[in-house]
Protein backbone atom coordinates (compact mmCIF):
# COMPACT_ATOMS: atom_id res chain seq x y z
CA UNK A 1 0.00 0.00 0.00
CA UNK A 2 1.24 3.69 -0.81
CA UNK A 3 2.17 5.77 1.60
CA UNK A 4 2.40 9.73 1.17
CA UNK A 5 5.00 11.57 2.59
CA UNK A 6 5.71 15.70 2.43
CA UNK A 7 8.82 17.83 1.28
CA UNK A 8 9.58 21.64 2.26
CA UNK A 9 10.19 22.90 -1.20
CA UNK A 10 8.78 26.40 -0.09
CA UNK A 11 11.35 26.61 2.75
CA UNK A 12 14.10 25.16 1.35
CA UNK A 13 16.63 28.44 1.49
CA UNK A 14 15.00 29.25 4.77
CA UNK A 15 15.96 26.01 6.30
CA UNK A 16 19.15 25.51 4.52
CA UNK A 17 20.47 28.92 3.37
CA UNK A 18 19.48 31.36 5.98
CA UNK A 19 17.96 29.82 9.01
CA UNK A 20 14.59 31.34 9.40
CA UNK A 21 12.85 28.23 9.51
CA UNK A 22 13.89 25.75 12.07
CA UNK A 23 13.52 22.27 11.56
CA UNK A 24 11.58 21.91 14.33
CA UNK A 25 8.99 24.23 12.98
CA UNK A 26 8.63 22.54 9.88
CA UNK A 27 8.21 19.92 11.66
CA UNK A 28 5.44 21.28 13.15
CA UNK A 29 4.08 22.63 10.05
CA UNK A 30 4.21 18.93 7.91
CA UNK A 31 3.04 16.73 10.41
CA UNK A 32 -0.54 18.90 10.63
CA UNK A 33 -1.34 17.58 7.59
CA UNK A 34 -2.96 13.86 6.64
CA UNK A 35 0.34 12.32 5.60
CA UNK A 36 2.52 9.63 6.79
CA UNK A 37 5.76 10.84 6.73
CA UNK A 38 8.19 13.82 6.30
CA UNK A 39 10.71 13.45 3.32
CA UNK A 40 13.93 14.83 4.95
CA UNK A 41 16.95 16.64 3.05
CA UNK A 42 20.98 16.61 4.00
CA UNK A 43 21.39 19.81 3.41
CA UNK A 44 19.24 21.47 6.66
CA UNK A 45 21.69 23.80 8.68
CA UNK A 46 20.82 22.24 11.66
CA UNK A 47 21.18 18.64 10.18
CA UNK A 48 25.29 19.69 10.18
CA UNK A 49 24.92 18.76 14.33
CA UNK A 50 25.00 14.79 14.42
CA UNK A 51 23.73 14.92 17.33
CA UNK A 52 20.05 16.30 16.63
CA UNK A 53 19.52 13.51 14.35
CA UNK A 54 17.56 11.39 16.61
CA UNK A 55 15.68 14.34 18.20
CA UNK A 56 14.01 15.32 15.02
CA UNK A 57 13.47 11.46 14.51
CA UNK A 58 11.77 11.73 17.91
CA UNK A 59 10.08 14.80 17.39
CA UNK A 60 8.27 13.67 13.91
CA UNK A 61 7.77 9.97 15.23
CA UNK A 62 5.72 11.69 18.20
CA UNK A 63 3.20 12.72 15.74
CA UNK A 64 2.68 9.54 14.70
CA UNK A 65 4.77 9.80 11.51
CA UNK A 66 8.32 8.41 10.30
CA UNK A 67 11.07 10.14 8.16
CA UNK A 68 11.31 7.35 4.87
CA UNK A 69 13.58 8.72 2.64
CA UNK A 70 16.67 11.04 2.43
CA UNK A 71 17.05 13.31 -0.28
CA UNK A 72 20.62 14.46 -1.35
CA UNK A 73 22.52 14.93 -3.96
CA UNK A 74 26.10 13.07 -4.76
CA UNK A 75 27.67 14.07 -7.91
CA UNK A 76 29.62 10.89 -9.45
CA UNK A 77 30.45 12.15 -13.00
CA UNK A 78 33.62 14.90 -11.86
CA UNK A 79 36.59 13.62 -14.42
CA UNK A 80 38.68 13.86 -11.00
CA UNK A 81 39.12 10.54 -9.15
CA UNK A 82 39.77 12.37 -5.44
CA UNK A 83 36.24 13.93 -5.76
CA UNK A 84 34.47 11.37 -6.84
CA UNK A 85 35.87 9.38 -3.75
CA UNK A 86 34.98 12.59 -1.45
CA UNK A 87 31.50 12.16 -3.11
CA UNK A 88 31.28 8.54 -2.36
CA UNK A 89 32.23 9.30 1.12
CA UNK A 90 29.51 11.89 1.53
CA UNK A 91 27.03 9.47 0.32
CA UNK A 92 27.84 6.79 3.04
CA UNK A 93 27.65 9.94 5.50
CA UNK A 94 23.95 10.09 3.82
CA UNK A 95 22.97 6.56 3.77
CA UNK A 96 24.31 6.65 7.71
CA UNK A 97 22.04 9.86 8.62
CA UNK A 98 19.18 7.89 6.41
CA UNK A 99 19.76 5.23 8.97
CA UNK A 100 19.86 7.11 12.52
CA UNK A 101 16.45 8.96 11.11
CA UNK A 102 15.15 5.80 10.81
CA UNK A 103 14.66 5.89 7.28
CA UNK A 104 14.57 3.07 4.09
CA UNK A 105 15.36 5.27 1.07
CA UNK A 106 18.65 7.60 0.47
CA UNK A 107 18.51 9.23 -3.25
CA UNK A 108 21.28 9.21 -5.05
CA UNK A 109 21.96 11.09 -8.88
CA UNK A 110 24.23 10.81 -11.32
CA UNK A 111 25.94 14.11 -11.20
CA UNK A 112 26.02 17.17 -13.33
CA UNK A 113 26.10 17.40 -16.77
CA UNK A 114 29.28 18.67 -17.59
CA UNK A 115 30.08 19.61 -21.24
CA UNK A 116 33.48 17.66 -21.27
CA UNK A 117 31.35 14.64 -20.82
CA UNK A 118 30.84 11.76 -23.08
CA UNK A 119 27.48 9.40 -23.10
CA UNK A 120 29.33 6.42 -21.94
CA UNK A 121 32.16 7.93 -19.45
CA UNK A 122 29.35 9.78 -17.58
CA UNK A 123 27.49 6.58 -17.33
CA UNK A 124 30.47 4.97 -16.33
CA UNK A 125 31.75 7.07 -13.40
CA UNK A 126 28.37 7.20 -11.99
CA UNK A 127 27.92 3.54 -12.48
CA UNK A 128 30.78 2.50 -10.51
CA UNK A 129 30.26 5.32 -7.83
CA UNK A 130 26.91 3.96 -6.61
CA UNK A 131 28.13 0.33 -6.50
CA UNK A 132 30.46 1.68 -3.81
CA UNK A 133 27.87 2.77 -2.39
CA UNK A 134 25.63 -0.29 -2.28
CA UNK A 135 27.57 -2.65 0.44
CA UNK A 136 27.38 -0.24 2.97
CA UNK A 137 23.94 0.59 2.17
CA UNK A 138 22.91 -2.92 2.37
CA UNK A 139 24.82 -3.34 5.67
CA UNK A 140 22.37 -1.16 7.15
CA UNK A 141 18.99 -1.65 5.23
CA UNK A 142 18.88 0.87 3.02
CA UNK A 143 17.59 1.47 -0.74
CA UNK A 144 19.69 3.68 -2.24
CA UNK A 145 16.55 5.40 -5.08
CA UNK A 146 18.39 6.97 -8.58
CA UNK A 147 15.63 10.20 -9.19
CA UNK A 148 15.32 10.86 -12.79
CA UNK A 149 16.07 14.23 -12.00
CA UNK A 150 16.68 17.95 -13.59
CA UNK A 151 18.60 19.84 -11.30
CA UNK A 152 19.78 20.13 -7.48
CA UNK A 153 18.95 23.64 -6.30
CA UNK A 154 22.73 24.38 -5.72
CA UNK A 155 24.23 22.39 -8.88
CA UNK A 156 25.38 24.96 -11.87
CA UNK A 157 24.66 21.78 -14.52
CA UNK A 158 21.83 20.04 -15.27
CA UNK A 159 21.68 16.35 -13.86
CA UNK A 160 24.15 14.12 -16.38
CA UNK A 161 21.35 11.25 -16.63
CA UNK A 162 18.06 13.81 -17.14
CA UNK A 163 17.63 11.89 -20.55
CA UNK A 164 15.62 9.19 -20.57
CA UNK A 165 17.67 7.00 -22.48
CA UNK A 166 20.82 7.85 -20.59
CA UNK A 167 19.43 7.39 -17.49
CA UNK A 168 17.32 3.93 -18.32
CA UNK A 169 21.05 2.76 -19.53
CA UNK A 170 22.20 3.53 -16.02
CA UNK A 171 19.38 2.08 -14.17
CA UNK A 172 19.97 -1.10 -16.67
CA UNK A 173 24.05 -1.21 -15.24
CA UNK A 174 23.04 -1.44 -11.27
CA UNK A 175 21.03 -4.73 -10.31
CA UNK A 176 21.49 -4.69 -6.67
CA UNK A 177 18.54 -5.94 -4.14
CA UNK A 178 19.32 -2.44 -2.75
CA UNK A 179 18.66 -0.22 -5.90
CA UNK A 180 15.83 1.81 -7.20
CA UNK A 181 14.33 4.48 -9.09
CA UNK A 182 12.51 7.33 -7.58
CA UNK A 183 10.13 8.35 -10.09
CA UNK A 184 9.46 12.14 -11.24
CA UNK A 185 7.14 12.86 -13.94
CA UNK A 186 7.58 16.46 -14.10
CA UNK A 187 11.50 16.29 -14.46
CA UNK A 188 10.45 14.35 -18.14
CA UNK A 189 8.77 17.32 -19.13
CA UNK A 190 11.92 19.32 -18.25
CA UNK A 191 13.79 17.00 -20.42
CA UNK A 192 11.56 17.48 -23.22
CA UNK A 193 10.09 13.82 -22.84
CA UNK A 194 6.68 12.07 -22.29
CA UNK A 195 6.66 11.27 -18.30
CA UNK A 196 4.45 7.91 -19.29
CA UNK A 197 6.69 6.65 -21.75
CA UNK A 198 9.78 6.74 -19.00
CA UNK A 199 7.29 5.09 -16.66
CA UNK A 200 6.54 2.33 -19.00
CA UNK A 201 9.90 1.65 -19.79
CA UNK A 202 11.04 1.26 -15.50
CA UNK A 203 8.02 1.27 -13.82
CA UNK A 204 9.01 -2.60 -12.55
CA UNK A 205 11.83 -0.70 -11.09
CA UNK A 206 10.08 1.91 -9.38
CA UNK A 207 10.27 1.91 -5.53
CA UNK A 208 9.37 5.59 -4.46
CA UNK A 209 7.87 8.53 -6.07
CA UNK A 210 8.27 12.51 -6.32
CA UNK A 211 4.87 13.74 -6.84
CA UNK A 212 4.80 17.09 -8.16
CA UNK A 213 3.25 19.33 -10.92
CA UNK A 214 5.74 21.49 -12.54
CA UNK A 215 4.90 24.91 -15.11
CA UNK A 216 6.87 27.64 -17.44
CA UNK A 217 5.88 30.85 -15.84
CA UNK A 218 6.79 32.11 -19.31
CA UNK A 219 8.16 30.89 -22.82
CA UNK A 220 9.11 27.59 -23.28
CA UNK A 221 10.82 24.77 -22.91
CA UNK A 222 13.70 25.42 -25.81
CA UNK A 223 13.70 29.09 -23.97
CA UNK A 224 14.72 27.32 -20.28
CA UNK A 225 17.67 25.37 -22.29
CA UNK A 226 19.32 28.48 -23.14
CA UNK A 227 19.24 29.57 -19.22
CA UNK A 228 19.58 26.30 -17.30
CA UNK A 229 23.51 25.72 -17.61
CA UNK A 230 26.78 27.60 -15.82
CA UNK A 231 23.99 29.30 -13.12
CA UNK A 232 23.19 27.97 -10.08
CA UNK A 233 20.06 26.34 -9.01
CA UNK A 234 16.74 26.22 -10.98
CA UNK A 235 16.32 28.47 -14.01
CA UNK A 236 13.38 31.83 -13.09
CA UNK A 237 11.11 30.66 -15.72
CA UNK A 238 10.81 27.50 -13.64
CA UNK A 239 7.86 26.77 -11.00
CA UNK A 240 6.80 24.05 -9.36
CA UNK A 241 2.36 24.02 -8.94
CA UNK A 242 -0.03 22.91 -7.19
CA UNK A 243 -0.60 18.95 -8.32
CA UNK A 244 -3.16 17.97 -10.26
CA UNK A 245 -3.96 21.31 -11.97
CA UNK A 246 -0.23 21.02 -14.25
CA UNK A 247 0.75 18.64 -17.36
CA UNK A 248 0.76 15.50 -15.12
CA UNK A 249 -1.50 12.52 -15.76
CA UNK A 250 -1.75 10.80 -12.43
CA UNK A 251 -4.70 8.68 -13.53
CA UNK A 252 -2.44 6.87 -16.08
CA UNK A 253 0.67 7.14 -13.60
CA UNK A 254 -0.76 5.53 -10.71
CA UNK A 255 -2.67 2.75 -13.21
CA UNK A 256 0.44 1.59 -13.94
CA UNK A 257 2.55 2.09 -10.45
CA UNK A 258 -0.76 -0.09 -9.23
CA UNK A 259 -0.52 -2.64 -12.42
CA UNK A 260 3.37 -3.56 -10.99
CA UNK A 261 2.23 -3.58 -7.34
CA UNK A 262 4.10 -0.37 -6.29
CA UNK A 263 3.43 -0.20 -2.65
CA UNK A 264 6.27 2.51 -1.96
CA UNK A 265 6.22 6.25 -0.68
CA UNK A 266 5.04 9.07 -2.66
CA UNK A 267 6.57 12.47 -1.35
CA UNK A 268 4.87 15.36 -2.60
CA UNK A 269 7.21 17.82 -3.51
CA UNK A 270 4.84 21.08 -3.37
CA UNK A 271 3.68 24.24 -1.85
CA UNK A 272 5.82 26.92 -2.77
CA UNK A 273 2.99 28.75 -2.41
CA UNK A 274 2.37 28.42 1.40
CA UNK A 275 0.90 25.52 3.39
CA UNK A 276 -2.39 25.95 1.99
CA UNK A 277 -1.21 25.14 -1.73
CA UNK A 278 0.52 22.06 -0.28
CA UNK A 279 -2.52 20.65 1.94
CA UNK A 280 -5.08 21.30 -1.56
CA UNK A 281 -1.91 18.86 -2.85
CA UNK A 282 -2.22 16.17 -0.24
CA UNK A 283 -5.95 16.47 -0.73
CA UNK A 284 -5.81 15.70 -4.52
CA UNK A 285 -3.06 13.09 -3.92
CA UNK A 286 -4.98 11.00 -0.88
CA UNK A 287 -8.07 10.88 -3.48
CA UNK A 288 -6.34 9.74 -6.59
CA UNK A 289 -4.05 7.12 -4.68
CA UNK A 290 -7.70 5.92 -3.07
CA UNK A 291 -9.14 5.47 -6.67
CA UNK A 292 -6.29 2.91 -7.53
CA UNK A 293 -5.28 1.34 -3.67
CA UNK A 294 -9.05 1.36 -2.09
CA UNK A 295 -7.55 0.44 0.99
CA UNK A 296 -5.36 3.77 1.40
CA UNK A 297 -5.83 5.47 4.09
Amino acid sequence: MPQLAVFPKAYMNDLCKTGRMTVREWIDLATELPVHGLEWYAGFLEMAEETKWPEFRSLVEAHGKRIPMLCCSPDFTHPDAAFRAAEIRKQKHWIHMTSVLGGSYCRVLSGQRRPELSMDEGIALAAECIHQCLPYAQDRGITLILENHYKDDFWAYPEFAQKMDIFCRLVAAIDHPNFGVNYDPSNAFLAGEDPLELLYRISSRVVTMHASDRYLIEGTIEDLRKEETGVLGYAKRLRHGEIGKGLNDYDAIFKELHRVGFDGWISIEDGVDGMDQLRRSVTFLRSKIADYWPDFH
